[in-house]
């Protein structure tokens, strides 16, 4: 199991930038696909970015072309470079690990056995 902790996360104005940050800690070893999930008030949580452990990465329609997802093996940690930030774009963020036979941005949530707290995102237009 691992633990992710996040960071990074503010109130920024349309059009603006954020880089979310996810520290893992415990045996990294144990999963192989890691993503973004975000969930704004009165909605569901909805899958942002994954990135597998070759980095191979997926994004949804939502910010493809606007966010960025990325790791860092020697610094155990996982990023989302957010551009061109959209008001819609307000949410709680979190970052989730899991070991999978096939890492994709459509994977059930329920895959990612370990979640960290969320960092909150607002974005005013």
């Amino acid at each position: 199991q691992v633990q992710p902790v996040e960071s990074g996360g503010g109130s920024v104005q349309a059009g603006g930038s954020l880089r979310l940050s996810c520290a893992v800690s415990g045996n990294i070893y144990s999963t192989n696909c890691m993503g973004w999930f975000r969930q704004a008030p009165g909605k569901e949580r909805e899958a942002v970015a994954v990135s597998d452990s070759r980095r191979s990465t997926w994004y949804a329609d939502s910010v493809k072309g606007r966010f960025t997802i990325s790791q860092d093996n020697a610094k155990n940690t996982l990023y989302l470079q957010m551009n061109s930030l959209k008001p819609e774009d307000t949410a709680m963020y979190y970052c989730a690990a899991g070991l999978v036979s096939y890492c994709t941005i459509s994977l059930p949530q329920g895959y990612f056995r370990s979640w960290g707290q969320g960092t909150q995102v607002t974005v005013s237009s």
